[in-house]
């Protein structure tokens, strides 16, 4: 973290970028760094910032090297290298709200799953995840009908064929997030063709973000479950 009598709030950030330091006010959510395209040194100046300022803040899509550069500056933040997800502070807000519930269509596709899944939570959510419940069994989700319709909001992450999602939004009242995944053989088209799939499901209620955005997966589904007004 930034040390010194002479350093100056936004100081590191000089040349580099501008943090939304009202965001958390502004949207009741706090800001993500998107690290990918990013170089370590950038990211560890903002997180110098970050930790200068006390913002709470997400490091989305971050390598070893970015991760190591965040560490350094903020050595309490908690880090999931499946998700590539750095949280600071490390412990999520006490929990309010309705549940959000993680579908991964199969274990290739936990990293997006990981990340939109803690996202979730260090916005304020209870969130859980099942895992590999892919339309290949359709038994498997079947069998989890009574945990899918407690969920206030559910997130599906499937590459292939990406047809999970519309079978899901047919058994559940909540909203269904889709999130495509670049996760399959050449005619995937690295998730294109999962996405087209979710984008024309039959079943009414879902919402389809773009190919590997856990992160904006997570955050729709956290607005969602938000606590209701009196």
């Amino acid at each position: 973290m930034a040390d010194g009598s002479d350093w100056e709030p936004g100081e590191a950030l000089r040349g580099i970028a501008e943090l939304d330091l009202d965001r958390a006010s502004r949207r009741g959510y706090p800001e993500a760094v998107y690290c990918e395209g990013k170089t370590a040194e950038q990211v560890g100046a903002i997180a110098t910032e970050v930790g200068a300022r006390g913002a709470r803040t997400l490091f989305t899509r971050a390598g070893p090297e970015h991760a190591e550069a965040v560490l350094a500056q903020l050595p309490d933040a908690a880090h999931d290298a499946t998700a590539r997800l750095l949280a600071w502070p490390a412990e999520p807000p006490e929990p309010t709200g309705g549940d959000v519930l993680v579908v991964a269509a199969g274990t290739s596709d936990l990293p997006v799953a990981t990340e939109a899944l803690l996202v979730a939570r260090h916005l304020g959510r209870r969130a859980e995840i099942v895992v590999d419940v892919g339309v290949a069994g359709l038994h498997r989700i079947l069998s989890r009908l009574d945990r899918l319709r407690s969920a206030r909001a559910i997130i599906v992450v499937a590459g292939m064929d990406g047809a999970l999602p519309g079978v899901v939004a047919g058994l559940v009242s909540a909203p269904v997030i889709a999130v495509p995944t670049s996760v399959g053989y050449g005619a995937a088209f690295e998730g294109l063709a999962p996405l087209l799939t979710m984008l024309n499901s039959c079943a009414p209620g879902v919402a389809v973000v773009n190919i590997n955005n856990g992160y904006g997966a997570g955050h729709l589904a956290a607005q969602i479950a938000e606590p209701h007004g009196p």
